[in-house]
């Protein structure tokens, strides 16, 4: 078991270190990483997705390679722009809503992103109520010149399918799917077009798959903002979908200051190679004694050893 921590190169979901353990088994080596605001029970599926691509492996991939979209943090207009062009992705998921009147700056950076992609989805991680999501998501639709989707503008089923009635952009659930009590029962065919997946918290890549059929949705498989290690479960779900209709925001190492190995998973011309397991950690990123000690208790909790 290592305990890493690595900062971050933007702040990001309010942190500016990543931390999560490493474990090695038999099929190779797993992410454990749920973020600190998470209780035992939902970090549970976390641990059940470490021990998947440790223990067992995953399901053989239908595609050799997969295409991604480029991540835009709350960041200047510049900056959005220098990311975006940057990337080499034809795609670009934008953070939108950080703060009650980020309204303006928004706009801003949808712009400026679109001045480098041809292709802008936005990310509004629940901030919105239904009226202020209707009305945020039509001007940047227009500074967009058409958006590709917004994910969560709000926070239930509900608001999502009240949104969704009342613009002309595609509505992706993220937190709805993968934080609902059963997320193979969470009925969201009504309320979105685009099911965002996330092994990490949906316990790991065969149960993603469930629930991908479930949702009955186009998919958009998203990192939890792991290392190599935890990306490449990811990267093996989007690969083993039976249909990819959009790109997969897992070109999130760009936001990471390092990674845990050599090799690690980046992109190249938009495109993330599909690899057969988890990269070797073989770049030493030790959490401070504190930290590595809450991590290992932490998964003594969860794993009930």
């Amino acid at each position: 078991m290592r305990v890493y921590a690595i900062p971050l190169r933007t702040r990001f979901r309010g942190i500016t270190v990543r931390e999560g353990v490493l474990i090695e088994g038999p099929a190779g080596w797993g992410e454990f990483c749920p973020f600190p605001e998470y209780d035992d029970r939902e970090s549970a599926a976390w641990w059940a997705t470490a021990v998947e691509a440790a223990e067992v492996g995953w399901p053989s991939p239908v595609r050799a390679s997969v295409p991604v979209n480029c991540i835009v943090p709350a960041v200047g207009p510049e900056r959005a722009y220098e990311i975006a062009a940057a990337s080499g992705c034809a795609t670009a998921k934008v953070k939108v809503a950080d703060h009650p009147d980020s309204a303006a700056e928004d706009l801003a950076r949808v712009e400026a992103v679109r001045a480098a992609v041809p292709t802008v989805r936005v990310d509004a991680n629940a901030a919105w109520d239904v009226d202020t999501a209707v009305a945020r998501i039509r001007a940047l639709d227009r500074a967009a010149q058409g958006l590709e989707y917004v994910e969560q503008p709000c926070r239930t089923v509900a608001e999502l399918a009240a949104v969704r009635r009342r613009v002309n952009v595609r509505i992706a659930a993220d937190e709805s799917i993968r934080r609902a009590a059963d997320p193979l029962r969470v009925a969201v065919a009504g309320a979105a077009d685009v099911a965002v997946l996330k092994c990490a918290p949906l316990g790991g890549v065969r149960r993603a798959l469930e629930v991908a059929e479930a949702c009955g949705l186009p998919c958009v498989v998203s990192s939890a903002l792991e290392t190599s290690v935890g990306l490449a479960a990811e990267v093996a779900l989007a690969a083993a979908l039976p249909s990819l209709d959009f790109a997969c925001g897992l070109a999130t190492l760009a936001l990471l200051d390092g990674d845990v190995t050599s090799t690690p998973l980046t992109p190249v011309d938009g495109r993330i190679a599909v690899p057969g397991r988890s990269p070797l950690p073989d770049v030493e990123r030790q959490a401070p004694q504190a930290r590595a000690a809450w991590w290992r208790e932490r998964v003594g909790r969860v794993s009930g050893r």
